[in-house]
């Protein structure tokens, strides 16, 4: 598959990451048709997507005349056989055997070539695309939140991945108006793998009792850093974050520098899991 070749783009999954790829897929040119199960979830993507344009535009970051033709390229869907295209972006939720089982299900009605890129945060792809049909055509694509404003994306070889695949990958999101890397299939890959220590020292010096979490932010930022690891965690998702910490500790065969924390866990459970929820280590209003 030819980047000249692509002219639709699928996005799984209308969540945080599908609904900020579907933005950028659409602002390229590309016919994008977002899918998922939740009708609801849908209608609030669009509510999102459509937001965010507006936003570009009083920044003066997007043409008001364009606005139109962006989102008259997106179309919404719950049928799983209209997910036929010439590259898939999932970004469903952070566990293998879901993504598994989807790519096995798309490959029985999809083009033998048709690009399968992965959304993961830390999932080996080469895991993903053991017992896919065509394995070559399987990729990592690893955005960040918020997709449409991060510029990094991580491209991402399996042992079985096509480096054509991989080229026309890193193609794609150059076209997307990311810069991208090339990465090796190693847990964690690049960001995730260096971001470890950022957040998990973080959670230990607030186990400890060190200090407190918005003494730490403010210590890091006031160090130079964006966003402290709570505030960074909290716009993530921590659900999410802590699925990566889970992932990375049982792939590196669980060492102590990547031991989940139980604080991270309890909110988890608790279903504060920061910006999208209301609450996490801070609190927010939504809507």
């Amino acid at each position: 598959m030819d980047l000249e070749n692509i002219k639709t783009i699928i996005v799984i999954g209308a969540g945080t990451m599908g609904k900020g790829i579907t933005q950028l897929s659409a602002m390229a040119g590309y016919d994008t048709i977002l899918y998922d199960i939740d009708t609801i979830r849908l209608g609030k993507a669009l509510e999102t997507i459509t937001k965010n344009i507006d936003g570009g535009i009083k920044r003066n970051k997007i043409k008001a005349e364009d606005k139109a033709a962006i989102l008259g390229r997106i179309r919404t869907s719950t049928d799983s056989f209209e997910l036929k295209g010439e590259v898939i972006i999932e970004a469903i939720i952070e566990n293998a055997e879901i993504k598994i089982d989807l790519f096995k299900k798309l490959a029985t009605f999809n083009y033998t070539d048709t690009i399968f890129a992965t959304n993961t945060s830390s999932i080996p792809i080469t895991r993903i695309a053991a017992n896919i049909p065509n394995p070559g055509r399987v990729v990592g694509m690893h955005f960040f939140n918020p997709a449409h404003i991060m510029k990094l994306v991580e491209v991402i070889s399996g042992e079985a991945t096509d480096p054509k695949i991989a080229q026309t990958t890193f193609d794609l999101a150059v076209k997307l108006g990311k810069k991208a890397v090339m990465a090796k299939d190693s847990p964690g890959f690049i960001v995730n793998r260096v971001a470890r220590n950022f957040y998990v020292e973080s959670l230990n010096t607030l186990e400890e009792q060190v200090a407190d979490f918005e003494t730490i932010d403010a210590l890091m930022e006031n160090n130079g850093f964006r966003m402290g690891p709570f505030r960074l965690m909290d716009l993530i998702g921590i659900n999410t974050n802590f699925a990566v910490t889970k992932s990375m500790y049982n792939s590196f065969f669980q060492p102590p520098k990547f031991r989940p924390s139980r604080i991270q866990q309890q909110k988890v459970h608790a279903g504060h899991w920061g910006k999208k929820t209301g609450k996490g280590f801070y609190d927010y209003e939504v809507g």
